[in-house]
């Protein structure tokens, strides 16, 4: 039985993209609730990937032996399949089982941040956008999936962007961000009978490394930002949403969550959880500050919400009286 201390003292875990941002706060987070984590990841010292990021996922590993966690970073590209079916081939030989996937892949993919109008895009990288930031998740829970299923145990976990369906700054962005919440919601219809979850997650504003390089401020100073966004004093660690998703893989009822989408300050609140300085940031009851931002872009944020607002509400009933059809 796990120390209660503990909650997944017991637990093996998988998460595809420690290297950096949400992807090395939740690697983070599950060790210091006590579970094994495999931390993958194409930047390792003295071969990074083609972000040019220093961080690599070996300094992960460190992160968590240092706090007194269990972990190993093993350099996977997941957009290879032959190297991630390795990766669980080495999971079941090492432990014999798998209890978590978190596919946190590709979620700072330098190729997704050039914001723009859809008809401007330049789409040269197009396909490798995709199946860096897309299929590589498809990939990844493919062979997670498979190990839960024969337990008839396991949580997959689906990083992604706005607790909203709209997301991203370009068309692929967009594409790939929805996609994701799309993902978790169809694998945890499939995987209800397999005793399996699926649950996708998003951060608020999130204070990453690449963030604080933006702002020109450090973890120790990072409240200066401020200055030049007030929306940043709302900002919350990598840690903060790995909490949550430890929370959540330690919840004996997490089946009951599977298919939906849950932003971190939801988590925290139905959990307890809190950030490093005991904060408890919540984007969600932010009142954003606007200012700076071009009318073109809000009236697109107008338009959007109140499009979606149609759509939802159309989809719901349409799919209310599906359900109706579908013999018990």
């Amino acid at each position: 039985m796990p120390d209660s201390a503990l909650p997944l003292a017991d637990r093996i875990a998988v998460v595809a993209g420690a290297t950096r941002g949400a992807g090395r706060g939740i690697a983070r987070a599950l060790a210091e609730a006590g579970a094994f984590v495999y931390c993958t990841g194409r930047s390792v010292r003295g071969n990074p990937s083609p972000y040019g990021r220093p961080e690599t996922i070996d300094e992960t590993a460190e992160m968590i032996a240092k706090a007194g966690g269990r972990a190993v970073a093993v350099r996977v590209d997941h957009t290879s399949e032959a190297e991630v079916e390795a990766l669980f081939q080495r999971v079941q030989r090492e432990h014999g089982h798998l209890d978590l996937l978190v596919n946190s892949i590709a979620g700072e993919e330098p190729m997704m941040k050039k914001y723009g109008w859809f008809w401007t895009t330049d789409l040269e990288h197009s396909d490798a956008i995709l199946r860096q930031a897309l299929v590589s998740h498809i990939i990844t829970a493919k062979h997670a999936a498979s190990m839960m299923v024969a337990r008839k145990r396991g949580l997959i976990v689906e990083v992604t962007e706005s607790d909203l369906l709209s997301a991203g700054g370009n068309p692929l962005a967009h594409v790939v961000k929805l996609a994701l919440k799309g993902l978790a919601l169809s694998m945890a219809a499939e995987l209800r009978i397999h005793n399996v979850a699926a649950i996708a997650v998003t951060p608020g504003f999130l204070r990453s490394e690449a963030m604080l390089e933006h702002f020109k401020v450090t973890e120790e100073n990072w409240q200066d930002g401020g200055k030049q966004d007030s929306n940043f004093l709302q900002s919350e660690t990598p840690l903060f949403l790995g909490r949550g998703v430890a929370a959540l893989a330690a919840d004996p009822k997490v089946i009951d969550r599977s298919g939906q989408l849950y932003p971190s300050w939801e988590l925290a609140h139905d959990y307890g959880v809190t950030d490093v300085d005991g904060s408890r940031p919540d984007w969600g009851a932010h009142t954003i500050d606007w200012t700076g931002f071009p009318p073109d872009f809000l009236a697109y944020f107008r338009n959007g919400s109140a499009m979606q607002l149609q759509w939802l509400t159309t989809l719901t009933e349409r799919t209310r009286k599906f359900s109706t059809q579908i013999p018990q």
